[in-house]
């Protein structure tokens, strides 16, 4: 049996965004935490619900051999709210891929768990669902927690797995290889890391979301481990029949003024290789909606949309389709996964030369993070722009990239990635 109660906030006489830092803080006590919001940003499709999930259960176990079908199985079987993620390297259970450099955070490949109790946050009201009879209970809990403590911490020594040279001789490579037709487009990602940390998860992720407020901001807590994220991008939404896949492919910082930014932002909108790897990207998510999405009802929505965050603009474009009726959840997993975006043109060749040329696992980094519902519609971003944590080793790392193509300039490429690497290191304290 599952309870369920509407509570005004004007009954309660607490702010929404105070309720919400207050529910985050309660929610550490538990081994499962996951938390998701749109930080209200107005966006096509609109961003993550603005959810809060806990469990002091086990996660949801896997035989790790097919997991996509054994997610529809699973769902299918026990309709239920899922909150997690699927890793960057499931994509080995859907080409004929591998991955072998090294991992030190140590997430698995695929995670969820089935909320014991989350809480839904709108406008005016908090709508709570319990497998127990604990709502009241636990709310007054959640408004008697103090709200953490503002971020602070000794500054810590990040290193860059990747030194700026040898990033720039990769990027030649790229070139290289593009030059002999092997690809069109790849992605390519370093890593930035610090060993020994000791540091509070939760402050950190309020203070990256409040310097970097996304729509598709995230926090997770699996035991000891911890990813904070403020990724601007969604990778695949769910709306009944309806799929929809927003890549995002351009980059430029914002302005001082907004003059400034409103010439940027032109500049973007304009730029030929920008708008080249937006179309790679267009048509590489078409291609990947086909799959699973009936003939005839793809649409390129938007094209070349400029959107401007905390940091920089980004080009995104909105592709939908609607799923063909023999097809499940899966098989529109399946075909989208991993997104285009991060990975590059022809899919899989890209993923071969990923794994050649970068030394760090992606791992969760440009996988999925986000949830399932009782309906089977769902919702995931793309991990980029996110802090990951294993509190048990101290071990923190962040990865950035960017596209290459034939006409990228490496120092270029290079400046991209620090520019969006800022937002972390603003929130570390280091810039």
């Amino acid at each position: 049996m599952a309870y369920t109660k509407t509570i005004l906030l004007a009954d309660i006489s607490c702010s929404l965004s105070l309720l919400r830092r207050k529910a985050l803080a309660w929610a550490q006590q538990f081994k499962l935490a996951a938390s998701y919001t749109s930080n209200d940003i107005p966006y096509p499709y609109h961003g993550f619900d603005d959810l809060i999930a806990v469990s002091n259960g086990q996660p949801i176990q896997w035989e790790r051999e097919n997991v996509f079908g054994e997610l529809q199985d699973k769902l299918k079987a026990k309709p239920a709210l899922w909150c997690g993620y699927l890793g960057y390297d499931l994509k080995n259970q859907v080409e004929k891929l591998n991955s072998h450099n090294a991992n030190a955070i140590g997430f698995p490949d695929i995670f969820f768990f089935e909320p014991e109790l989350y809480l839904h946050f709108n406008k005016s009201s908090l709508i709570i669902s319990s497998k127990a009879d604990n709502i009241l209970v636990s709310l007054q809990q959640i408004l008697a927690t103090p709200i953490p403590e503002n971020f602070s911490i000794s500054p810590i020594q990040l290193q860059q797995r990747v030194l700026k040279e040898d990033y720039i001789r990769n990027v030649e490579r790229v070139r290289d290889y593009i030059r002999d037709g092997e690809v069109y487009e790849l992605n390519y990602c370093m890593e930035f890391y610090a060993e020994e940390v000791k540091l509070p998860p939760l402050p950190l992720y309020l203070q990256l979301n409040t310097l970097s407020p996304t729509p598709f901001s995230g926090f997770l807590k699996y035991d000891d481990l911890y990813l904070l994220c403020a990724s601007p991008e969604r990778f695949l939404k769910k709306e009944g029949s309806k799929l929809i896949s927003q890549p995002i492919k351009g980059t430029i910082r914002r302005g001082a003024t907004p003059k400034e930014d409103q010439q940027l932002q032109q500049q973007l909108r304009h730029d030929e290789k920008e708008l080249a790897e937006n179309m790679m990207i267009v048509d590489l998510v078409r291609n990947d909606l086909r799959r699973s999405c009936a003939t005839g009802t793809i649409q390129v929505e938007e094209m070349f949309g400029i959107y401007g965050f905390r940091q920089v603009s980004q080009m995104i474009s909105t592709i939908s389709g609607q799923l063909r009726p023999e097809c499940s959840i899966a098989d529109a997993l399946i075909g989208a996964f991993p997104m285009g975006s991060m990975t590059g043109a022809p899919k899989i060749r890209a993923m071969e030369l990923i794994e050649e040329l970068e030394v760090t696992k992606r791992g969760l980094y440009s996988g999925a993070f986000g949830y399932l519902k009782p309906d089977q519609d769902f919702d995931f971003n793309v991990v980029i722009r996110s802090l990951q944590y294993n509190a048990l080793t101290g071990y923190l790392s962040f990865m950035v990239g960017s596209a290459i193509t034939y006409d990228s300039i490496p120092e270029q490429e290079y400046e991209e990635c620090l520019l969006k690497a800022q937002g972390i290191r603003k929130a570390l304290g280091l810039e």
